[in-house]
């Protein structure tokens, strides 16, 4: 095998033509890119829906979304209106030299610009076809509107998000987990589809619905439900279970919060928390002897848990984190997203990599998605200005 990291990316080749309405086909383009693929974005004579979510690098408009940049780093743009035959006679066209084309379109929307996306695969018989759409392009729901928090709720994973508060509902989880759900499933579809192609040199429509996605994505809540027959209820922080278990959140000295749980079931790590604990003379009771025994740690849990709190409120959050992972702890400070550009960790991996915008200005954006020993790095480069390829690809529809 070929180890040279200098190998061409994985998807070195590969054509895409992405016509995405929505952040989970943006994403999907946005992966296959970033692993080498040339993937051309069509827009709207508007521009992409992704132009006008902020927040904005200045004035709104649709070369100043952060949101639009995130998505569609290392994609061309191309404006097509396909409400005229001319752009769907260009779209037809742009498929007939591509791999992969990836539609966010659900089937009364398709059937509205004309476009059959059987006809099109029969047309084209390499082409992969990726549907990536909120409920699939078959059944009742196959037209019904969603949003981030509809497939949440829908699917299931909503359940489990929230605090320990059940008198409130629960609560949206951030990073459109939704849309990046249906968009880890589109991809690895794609890929089983693409090794299917490489076999048979045949192409296939690849039909991906973010509704049944979020359905098999819920944690524990599944087989909670299959087996014991039992739902889980949301916590604070921590998994949702079927019974409350103990906050892991605690507050240092410097008002900073690290998560560490406290497992009590796990002598080595009891053991190591009193000797920590005894070191900074805020152990108390809890080296007597009767503390080896597990039904008694757990008969004595509201006071472990107390004093475990005023242990934490001598210590700074980094001091804490650094000191428990030196015993074999499992505990983290709590950052905001602002501290990763200071973390250690993703600094010491490159995590962050600088990115020159159209305007010239510098931004940092995360780096690949994954580091290959074989393959060579994609440059990551901005999102592409609305139009900007129309030169490369032709003239417009």
């Amino acid at each position: 095998m070929d180890a040279s990291p200098t190998a061409p990316p994985p998807f070195t080749g590969l054509r895409v033509v992405e016509l995405s309405e929505d952040p989970a086909g943006d994403y999907a383009g946005r992966l296959l890119a970033e692993m080498g693929a040339k993937v051309l974005k069509l827009e709207p004579p508007g521009g992409s829906p992704a132009r006008a979510i902020g927040p904005f690098a200045g004035e709104p408009g649709p070369e100043t979304s952060l949101n639009f940049r995130f998505y569609n780093t290392g994609k061309q743009s191309l404006v097509v209106d396909l409400t005229t035959p001319a752009g769907l006679t260009r779209l037809r066209d742009l498929c007939r030299g591509a791999d992969i084309f990836i539609s966010t379109l659900q089937p009364a929307a398709l059937k509205a610009v004309g476009l059959d996306l059987a006809a099109l695969c029969a047309a084209n018989p390499k082409l992969i076809v990726l549907s990536v759409t909120a409920f699939g392009l078959t059944g009742p729901w196959a037209d019904y509107k969603s949003s981030d928090l509809v497939a949440l709720a829908a699917g299931g994973p909503l359940i489990s998000c929230g605090y320990d508060d059940h008198s409130i509902p629960p609560i949206r989880p951030g990073g459109n987990q939704g849309y990046h759900t249906a968009a880890s499933f589109a991809h690895i579809g794609v890929m089983l589809a693409l090794l299917h192609r490489q076999q048979t040199g045949e192409g296939q429509l690849v039909d991906v619905s973010m509704h049944e996605a979020c359905a098999v994505n819920i944690e524990l809540a599944n087989p909670y439900w299959f087996y014991p027959k039992v739902n889980v209820k949301r916590q604070t922080c921590r998994h949702a279970q079927p019974t409350p278990t103990q906050s892991a959140l605690f507050r240092c000295a410097d008002d900073r919060f690290v998560y560490f749980a406290l497992i009590l079931s796990d002598p080595k790590a009891w053991n190591a928390l009193v000797a920590w604990m005894e070191e900074k003379g805020m152990a108390a009771d809890l080296a007597d002897p009767a503390y080896q025994d597990l039904g008694y740690r757990q008969a004595q849990f509201p006071e472990i848990q107390s004093l475990v709190e005023c242990f934490f409120l001598i210590q700074e959050a980094h001091q804490a984190y650094h000191e428990g992972q030196d015993r074999g702890l499992p505990i983290g400070v709590l950052n905001a997203p602002e501290d990763l550009f200071d973390d250690e960790h993703l600094k010491a991996r490159g995590f962050f990599v600088e990115v020159e915008e159209a305007d010239g200005s510098k931004a940092l954006y995360p780096g690949p998605s994954y580091l290959f020993s074989a393959f060579g790095p994609v440059p990551r480069v901005r999102a592409p200005r609305l139009g900007e390829h129309a030169e490369l690809e032709g003239a417009a529809g």
